[in-house]
């Protein structure tokens, strides 16, 4: 066994685990560490930033560990813009990597967390030019990182017929790896999930009574979402999140966390509805930091063989807890989406023309 030359090289690729006959998970320690690494590597061959450089962009969490990181690899310095669910374990590690962290206020609503975040690094890239914003949501370097995931899902199972399930974010995991994957194979299945309250699919209008689920939505449009990547979408409620997290673990043993618990629901009826197709999904992190807000509610988890989703023809019926609708790999422009207090109401062109 070659030894690694830093810690991020070796726990930058996920596990590939065989959980049902069909079913996989994609098991990472913290996903956004390949695509940052490859994103800075690319910057720093392109002369696009120094070795003195500085680099600044905002986090809920697994990407602030990803960027703290490739920093720590390159010599590089490091700010985070930080909301509030960046909790004490992963704050002492970024700032004993060397990375400098501030966080804003705590906000009532992901729009008013994530602006808030945005408006504080302009600030700050007002003050020194020389920072260097990642913007890990709008700059497409970040795709480059996942073609090494792709190449190790289809050694691993194939990519014919296949589908792949994962939180949309900031568009550049699912994307990514679809890109990769349709590269060999156009008919790869892209099956993303979302939060209630993101507008990335339109769905800002209705709010979680839960919590939210930190990293697979959006309150602001993010250029890195490309839509028309998209065979299906899946809307799912924290509280479905947690059934979903504390079943893996319960039936696998898989310890992941919030999103990830989404993400196995939505796969793992995908993968008993079509028996000939293989499914993966993206577990994008462990369970630590959602010990206590989901691990510790275990008694209340519903049990997965009741859940099931309402299936959509129009972003109108949207509805909790859990909403399917068949995207078709249709374009789709959020910031010209305009959902009504009783509904969606959108211009003509701004809904996409849906598969059903």
């Amino acid at each position: 066994m070659s030894p690694h030359a830093h810690i991020a090289d070796a726990i930058k690729a996920p596990d590939l685990i065989r959980l049902e006959r069909n079913l996989y998970v994609a098991r990472f320690e913290t996903m956004k560490v390949y695509s940052t690494l490859a994103a800075v590597q690319g910057l720093l061959d392109s002369g696009r930033i120094g070795p003195e450089a500085t680099l600044i962009d905002s986090s809920s969490g697994i990407y602030a560990y990803a960027l703290a990181l490739a920093c720590h690899k390159f010599g590089l310095k490091c700010h985070i813009v930080g909301s509030k669910t960046v909790d004490r374990a992963l704050m002492l590690q970024l700032r004993i990597l060397g990375a400098t962290v501030e966080q804003v206020e705590p906000q009532p609503t992901l729009k008013l967390d994530q602006s808030l975040r945005v408006a504080r690094i302009r600030e700050l890239l007002a003050a020194d030019p020389n920072l260097h914003w990642m913007q890990q949501y709008h700059d497409d370097i970040h795709y480059d990182g996942y073609a090494p995931v792709a190449a190790q899902i289809v050694a691993g199972l194939d990519c014919a017929p296949l589908s792949v399930v994962g939180g949309v974010g900031s568009g550049c995991s699912t994307g990514g790896l679809a890109r990769a994957l349709r590269a060999a194979e156009p008919g790869v299945q892209l099956i993303g999930v979302q939060p209630f309250g993101s507008m990335t699919f339109g769905c800002q209008h209705l709010e979680d009574p839960g919590i939210i689920i930190a990293g697979i939505g959006s309150s602001i449009p993010f250029r890195n979402v490309r839509h028309a990547l998209y065979d299906q979408v899946h809307w799912v409620s924290f509280d479905y999140g947690l059934s979903g997290a504390v079943a893996l673990l319960r039936e696998h043993a898989v310890f992941a966390g919030l999103s990830s618990g989404c993400c196995y629901l939505v796969a793992r009826r995908e993968a008993r509805r079509d028996p000939q197709r293989n499914v993966v999904f993206l577990a994008a992190d462990t369970g630590h930091r959602y010990v206590e807000g989901v691990f510790a509610e275990y008694e209340r988890a519903l049990d997965p063989d009741a859940l099931a989703p309402v299936a959509i023809e129009s972003l109108q019926q949207l509805q909790l807890p859990w909403s399917a609708m068949a995207w078709g790999r249709a374009d789709f422009d959020p910031a010209r989406f305009e959902p009504a207090a009783s509904g969606c109401v959108a211009p003509a062109t701004a809904e996409p023309a849906l598969a059903h």
